[in-house]
């Protein structure tokens, strides 16, 4: 193994356990402008003192700023640091960070506190390297697990020689280490229906009943499902709403599916199957999220080949379905690279964990991608 990879690795876990400790200690719900807040004093304080610190608006209105801090240095790359310290959690259910075991149970531990820490101690790291870079910049938003919309920030990074996300780490084949290359389009249908209410006893012929329309459209989405298809594309009824008393025909309402394929297009498909009406309920879809896929399978593939030999062990590029800042940014850095984060479990749950045996091997593969596309001097 490369000796700096081994030793800013070493450095990195030295601190991590830490550090995770008091980032999770912090709830920070998404869209809670106090905890964000607060988590992002935790980073600053835990940032190089040679940093610019920016905060920038958030993509998502009425969110806390974001946070840059950006390194310049000497050398000639341009490399971009991506993570999110917004969480799922609600704030009554947050769990600080204990120990059971090989866990490292918290909120928000794994997605994705955790590659905070690690991209924190990459860029402490740098601060003494300034010869490896022309500018080195840490990213972190307020708004990844809800945002709606675009990424305001990306535009910014084109022309950048590369961007590593920190998401949560996970193994390929073989028990291999592995990061992310690959995901898939993501969105959000909300399917509106507007009834006629009616007395659901004396007179139920004479309303027009939005839940059964809506359960109508929830089977019309359902029927596109067809993962293992040419678009791999998941179509999923996740939440309906309609209804207000037991005794009145529904006269509106509405349904929510999650939406992931290869491309945004596919999705087409999916509105195109939703009925105008049923029972003379009307139907309105509408996409109110789109994240687009993200595929950086061949523009990675030298990459992860200078890495793997850094290491001295393979690091296999894999797919995942779930959607990341990764996605946005990739349309404008070409060498986009996710799941650099440490591995675990139970994403957007109290319970969630970080494997404290995953540290140590997935710093390493953090900082050899690091130090293979920034080139530092072995």
């Amino acid at each position: 193994m490369d000796r700096w990879v081994e030793a800013t690795a070493q450095e990195l876990v030295r601190h991590a356990e830490r550090e995770l400790d008091a980032l999770v200690g912090v709830s920070s719900q998404s869209g809670d402008t106090r905890g964000a807040e607060e988590a992002l004093a935790v980073c600053s304080a835990l940032l190089p003192s040679e940093v610019e610190i920016e905060r920038p608006p958030c993509s998502s209105p009425g969110y806390a700023n974001d946070l840059i801090a950006t390194l310049r240095g000497s050398g000639e790359k341009r490399l971009l640091l991506l993570g999110h310290v917004d969480t799922v959690v609600a704030a009554d259910e947050h769990r600080p960070l204990e120990r059971e075991g090989s866990r490292l149970v918290g909120s928000g531990a794994v997605d994705m506190k955790g590659g905070v820490v690690f991209a924190l101690g990459i860029l402490r790291a740098l601060a003494a390297r300034p010869e490896s870079y022309a500018e080195l910049s840490l990213l972190l938003v307020t708004d990844e697990e809800w945002r709606t919309h675009g990424l305001t920030h990306a535009q910014r990074f084109a022309g950048f020689d590369g961007c590593l996300c920190f998401e949560a780490g996970q193994l390929g084949p073989g028990g291999a280490e592995g990061v992310i290359v690959r995901r898939k389009a993501a969105g959000t249908l909300r399917i509106q229906a507007r009834g006629v209410s009616a007395h659901s006893g004396s007179a139920p012929d004479k309303g027009r009943n939005a839940l059964l329309a809506l359960a109508a459209a929830a089977a019309s989405v359902a029927a596109c499902h067809e993962p293992r298809g040419r678009d791999k594309l998941s179509a999923v009824p996740t939440i309906m709403n309609s209804g207000e008393a037991f005794n009145v025909v529904p006269s509106g309402g509405e349904l929510f599916c999650d939406l992931r394929a290869n491309e945004l297009s596919a999705f087409d498909r999916v509105m195109d199957a939703v009925p105008d009406q049923i029972g003379g309920a009307t139907l309105h879809p509408e996409l109110v999220r789109q994240w687009p896929g993200m595929d950086a399978l061949n523009g990675t593939r030298d990459l992860l080949a200078a890495a793997t030999d850094r290491l001295g062990k393979p690091i296999l590029g894999l797919e995942r379905g779930g959607a990341s800042d990764a996605s946005h940014m990739s349309q404008h850095v070409e060498l986009t690279v996710d799941g650099l984060g440490p591995r675990g479990g139970g994403a957007h749950n109290p319970d969630e964990y970080v494997l404290r045996e995953s540290l140590e091997p997935r710093a390493q593969v953090a900082v050899a991608l690091v130090a293979a596309l920034l080139g530092v001097e072995r």
